[in-house]
């Protein structure tokens, strides 16, 4: 699980930094008057790539016969494409190579995770998912504020960051395949099949619908905080702003995941915790649509962060739960993830429509509570996991 957590630091910095810093600042650079709609074009796109991809990877995961396993080679490829895409990003000077790059490593980055989150349910015995869950939320936090730090503070330069990024995703990648056995396939899965059935898996259509809504409103609470900081607030140094914010979310993240997710494992129950985060995550977004201010964002960081590392834990242990066939782990898994990666699409379009005719950042922020509120009434519906 230590080898987990590094790999999945590596994943999570190679996607954030580029999302929440190198995009942004690239975009800006190619385009100042449009910045807006380049950056949610980009990002949309690349969304749809992995929505797409990481079901198709888990599928070839579960049935995968190699002599080297059937997660680790979809792991170490999944972080070479993911690799060359950032490379791609790094010497982009249109929109469109920028499109290009940032499609690669989405698939990458995104068959990468397929193989790794598949490692839960393999390994992991349900006892102790939802502290797993929260080491791969504090991975993911993690990735994210190291990202902000390296491409920031250690490197200069948009290709300098975006190959910082390539070089510690692969190294992750190699750790954990290096390190960590592999289970070996010998006969494959005779079902052929991505659909999952919501009449013959309710609980699986419940959670994946809970789990998108909170990402939605996530995506629609975070997405745009650079432009925020810069455009409402004011702050004199946006990129300075963001990475104190992520610093103090972070540190809210690690308390949130570590603090309830031993919690939820020692009670067997799940959903409290999902109301919990919901809450908690809905009460910052609501903070910042009432009070958008440099003070406000201090306090709503941290919220923002505590309920998510709640979340993080309890989700997957929830989600691993519901999954629908052992043998198709992975594949379920990848259809899990595009409950990640669509919020990706449907966010850029919804956040654009917000801020030029619904009240604003005050209305984004405002259906960014709605959203994570709707995702805990969703995930009430599942009846398999108390």
């Amino acid at each position: 699980m230590a080898w987990l957590f590094v790999a999945n630091l590596g994943l999570w910095l190679a996607i954030y930094a580029p999302i929440q810093i190198l995009l942004p600042q690239q975009a800006e650079q190619l385009d100042k008057a449009n910045k807006v709609f380049v950056f949610g074009v980009v990002t949309g796109v690349g969304a749809f790539v992995s929505m797409v991809v990481v079901p198709l990877i888990g599928f070839l995961s579960d049935r995968t016969t190699s002599r080297f396993g059937r997660r680790h080679p979809w792991t170490l490829g999944g972080s070479a494409v993911g690799a060359v895409g950032l490379g791609v990003l790094a010497e982009a000077d249109s929109v469109h190579v920028m499109t290009i790059g940032w499609c690669l490593v989405q698939a990458g980055i995104g068959g990468m995770l397929a193989a790794l989150m598949s490692t839960v349910p393999d390994r992991v015995p349900v006892v102790q998912r939802a502290q797993v869950g929260g080491l791969i939320g504090i991975s993911q936090m993690l990735g994210t504020l190291a990202g902000a730090v390296v491409v920031t503070e250690l490197v200069s330069g948009l290709p300098a960051g975006y190959l910082a990024c390539a070089v510690i995703v692969v190294a992750g990648a190699l750790f954990f395949v290096l390190r960590t056995p592999d289970t070996k396939l010998v006969e494959k899965p005779v079902r052929l099949t991505l659909w999952i059935s919501p009449r013959e898996h309710p609980d699986f259509a419940w959670a994946w619908l809970g789990h998108f809504m909170l990402n939605v409103g996530n995506a629609l609470g975070t997405l745009y905080l650079l432009f925020f900081l810069g455009d409402v607030v004011h702050h004199p140094a946006p990129e300075t702003g963001l990475l104190e914010l992520m610093a103090l979310y972070g540190v809210a993240l690690t308390a949130g995941a570590v603090l309830f997710g031993a919690r939820s494992d020692r009670s067997g129950r799940r959903k409290p915790y999902v109301y919990l985060a919901s809450a908690v995550m809905a009460l910052a977004a609501l903070l910042l649509a009432v009070w958008p201010t440099w003070e406000a964002v201090l306090v709503a960081a941290p919220l923002l962060g505590f309920g998510f590392g709640i979340y993080m834990a309890v989700a997957i242990a929830l989600l691993t739960q519901v999954l629908p066939s052992a043998a198709d782990r992975a594949k379920d898994l990848g259809v899990v993830n595009v409950a990640n990666a669509l919020p990706q699409v449907v966010a850029p379009l919804l956040a654009a429509l917000i801020l030029a005719n619904l009240g604003g950042y005050r209305g984004l922020f405002a259906a960014s509570a709605l959203a994570t509120v709707l995702a805990a009434v969703l995930m009430s519906r599942v009846r398999s996991v108390v």
